[in-house]
């Protein structure tokens, strides 16, 4: 059966390919101090790693290539992507014909038949992947909210407010966070996030480095869910004390260059957690590789499966390396847009690995203010929030050790294994199977706005959910 990228060399006569190098390489020295970090060109990369040089001669610089059309469309930058269509004569600039991403260890470039033919045939090539686009996994509904409850439902449906009560706030924990952005001058994130990136259409991170902002809703929403900061007393962040770093990766542009670019700067910034809610629908191998590399860096990838439906699911979030996640409701019952798939490998076969809060989720809206959501992709940043509050709790923990203990929580309830997996996890439970220890009794409080009634809030947590789970039992039996 042709491969993606023998279909695009058919019909096109070129293809994008992802390459994967043997011997990725270590951490670099940006890792260290922090600069800029995702694509550069293979050319100026040959320069200071000699490995590198001669790959560039098997990728060509294409007028079919996507880069190319870009750059002759005037949208090779960030602002072209929103800008009103206008005339122009100014001379093409050349984009490269392939990019090195230092972090991750691959290469990104178009190539000819014989190319591909050349890049297979090196002994510094591990593997040639296709390069489809990804897309963001939108909501399935959005309305405008107010947040009129001290926390939102997923929140004490979890039972963090106990965790935060022992004084675990996700402090010191970093969280990467890959999206559409984030606004800053939002109050829930005004304290939130620690470092910020914008990659171009073409893979490249902008700079100067701008303000946080959004490009979309999207991404202020999720990256609110995982460490928004209490605002007037009332919480919807996850991890009210965790960091972000935050970027711009999608939508429009040369998608997987802007993807690959966050993964590669979000490795620099010494992230524990990466949270992403896009991918591809089907199972496609294209990022396997990248997030294998995030796992032996340190990092747990915490990807939203889709919201196609049962015998559906996304990739990357349908990877056996990812902590996949689906989306319940307040009830515990899985939303019937919450994708679900078995596969035939024998490591985890069956996606999501569990269900998280995804429906009728409030928190924070671009501008100011609340709104709701529902899709996996609002479920994904709760299971991110609850991996930086584990790792405050054990950091010399190990991705595996986090995901396992999470694991370890869930509850099956009345979901299907088929729809929910593992079932949705609980806070103490995953504390508990993390650290060895019973949740203490003290009564230390993260913020005095977030610990401000949590007492009452996880107390009446358990009622609610317990009435909510009855009652959604009642109406399936009918």
């Amino acid at each position: 059966m042709p491969s993606i990228i023998d279909n695009q060399i058919a019909a096109t006569g070129i293809a994008q390919v992802i390459v994967v190098l043997k011997s990725p390489p270590p951490p670099s020295a940006k890792a260290a101090t922090g600069a800029a970090a995702g694509a550069m060109a293979l050319t100026a990369a040959a320069t200071t790693t000699p490995g590198l040089a001669g790959l560039d001669s098997y990728f060509v610089q294409s007028e079919s290539s996507q880069n190319f059309a870009l750059a002759v469309a005037g949208m090779s930058t960030v602002a072209a992507l929103t800008a009103a269509p206008a005339a122009s004569t100014r001379r093409v600039k050349t984009p490269p014909a392939v990019l090195h991403f230092p972090n991750l260890g691959v290469l990104l470039g178009t190539v000819t038949r014989e190319g591909l033919g050349g890049l297979r045939a090196d002994e510094r090539v591990q593997a040639v992947i296709g390069a489809s686009q990804p897309s963001l996994i939108r909501p399935v509904t959005k309305a405008a909210a107010k947040l009129s409850t001290q926390l939102t439902w997923g929140i004490q449906f979890l039972e963090v407010p106990r965790l935060w009560n022992q004084g675990l706030t996700g402090k010191g924990v970093r969280v990467g966070h890959l999206d559409t952005g984030a606004d800053g001058k939002h109050p829930a994130l005004k304290k939130a996030i620690a470092a910020f990136a914008e990659f171009d259409p073409l893979g490249f991170q902008v700079t100067p480095i701008p303000k946080p902002h959004d490009t979309d809703e999207h991404g202020t929403h999720t990256a609110a869910t995982i460490a928004g900061r209490p605002v007037q007393g009332r919480s919807v962040g996850m991890a009210p004390k965790a960091e972000l770093a935050s970027a711009i990766v999608i939508e429009g542009g040369n998608i997987v260059a802007r993807i690959l670019g966050g993964m590669d700067w979000a490795i620099t910034q010494k992230v524990r957690v990466l949270s992403m809610s896009l991918g591809l629908r089907g199972f496609f191998d294209d990022f396997l590789v990248v997030t294998q590399v995030l796992r032996a860096r340190n990092i747990l990838p915490v990807f939203a499966v889709g919201n196609e439906g049962p015998g559906t699911s996304r990739s990357p979030g349908n990877y056996a390396e990812a902590l996949s996640v689906g989306a319940n409701d307040n009830g515990g019952a899985v939303a019937s847009f919450s994708s679900s798939q078995r596969f035939t490998r024998t490591q985890d076969p069956l996606v999501p690995d569990l269900v998280g809060p995804g429906v009728d989720v409030i928190s924070a809206k671009p501008g100011g203010g609340f709104q709701l959501m529902s899709g996996t992709s609002m479920a994904t940043p709760h299971l991110a929030g609850l991996a930086a509050l584990l790792f405050e709790a054990k950091p010399e923990a190990t991705p595996n050790d986090v995901e396992a203990a999470i694991f370890k929580s869930c509850t099956l309830g009345t979901i299907s294994p088929d729809r929910g997996n593992r079932g949705f996890p609980n806070a103490v439970l995953a504390f508990s199977a993390l650290t060895g220890l019973a949740l203490g009794s003290s009564k230390k409080s993260p913020t005095k706005s977030a610990a401000k009634g949590s007492k009452k809030a996880a107390s009446s947590s358990k009622k609610s959910s317990k009435r909510s789970r009855k009652e959604s039992a009642k109406s399936r039996k009918k």
